[in-house]
């Protein structure tokens, strides 16, 4: 079963920068909402996945697509036929179920809600069963149930309907928020949060990460993880 890693946070606040310490060859991004990566040397070191008609198998380590059966095939394929892929990202995945409601928006009715819950969760639930040695971080952006006074910052869905069927951070084991913060001369540094202080649902597993903050360094975070299982 592969770990889950969940990185929330609002637009711009360090979640796709993250990234940039990833080695491309054992890295696959699939990018839900199909914008350029804002990681020095992206469109160089990730390249469109494509069919080798000479081997016959998939080369590349980037896929655009929101297509909830498209993202199962992709994870599917990574799973089974890439075992170098080590670290699969799904970039802006609460897209997922931002696009289909759009798509959809017309339609009357609880169900499709229902469908969009559904949808979203075999996605998770497909990164999940893939093999024992692939970090699956998912990153989304971040919605406040609460108030300015009282925050309570969440993984972003798109309503109540969708909240009362599925807890999504449930399904993960790692749960970090972006967040800034300044040093003693106003310097401000992106972090994430690895604790919940009360205001977000941010989640590790106690003994994992010593700090409250850390750098937004997914590499990073993956090697505390892999200390932490004693790999």
């Amino acid at each position: 079963m592969a770990e889950l890693i969940g990185i929330v946070g609002n637009s711009g606040s360090g979640k796709s920068t993250s990234l940039r310490n990833l080695d491309p060859s054992s890295t696959f991004i699939i990018n839900v909402a199909g914008k350029p990566l804002p990681i020095k040397g992206y469109k160089k070191n990730y390249k469109a996945l494509v069919m080798n008609p000479d081997t016959r198998k998939y080369d590349g380590n980037l896929y655009n697509t929101s297509d909830v059966t498209k993202i199962g095939q992709i994870l599917k394929m990574v799973d089974k036929t890439r075992p170098e892929i080590k670290t699969v990202i799904i970039e802006d995945a609460q897209y997922i179920m931002a696009f289909e409601a759009m798509d959809r928006a017309a339609e009357k009715g609880y169900e499709k809600f229902t469908q969009m819950a559904s949808n979203f969760y075999s996605v998770l639930k497909e990164a999940m069963n893939m093999r024992d040695d692939l970090k699956v971080c998912v990153l989304t952006h971040a919605e406040n149930t609460g108030d300015a006074i009282n925050p309570n910052y969440k993984m972003k869905t798109i309503g109540k309907m969708i909240d009362s069927m599925i807890t999504v951070e449930g399904l993960f084991t790692y749960v970090l928020f972006t967040t800034l913060t300044r040093d003693g001369e106003g310097e401000v540094a992106h972090k994430f949060i690895t604790q919940s202080d009360g205001t977000t649902t941010a989640k590790t597993p106690m003994g994992c990460f010593n700090e409250m903050h850390i750098d937004n360094d997914l590499q990073y975070v993956i090697e505390q993880i892999d200390k932490y299982n004693g790999e």
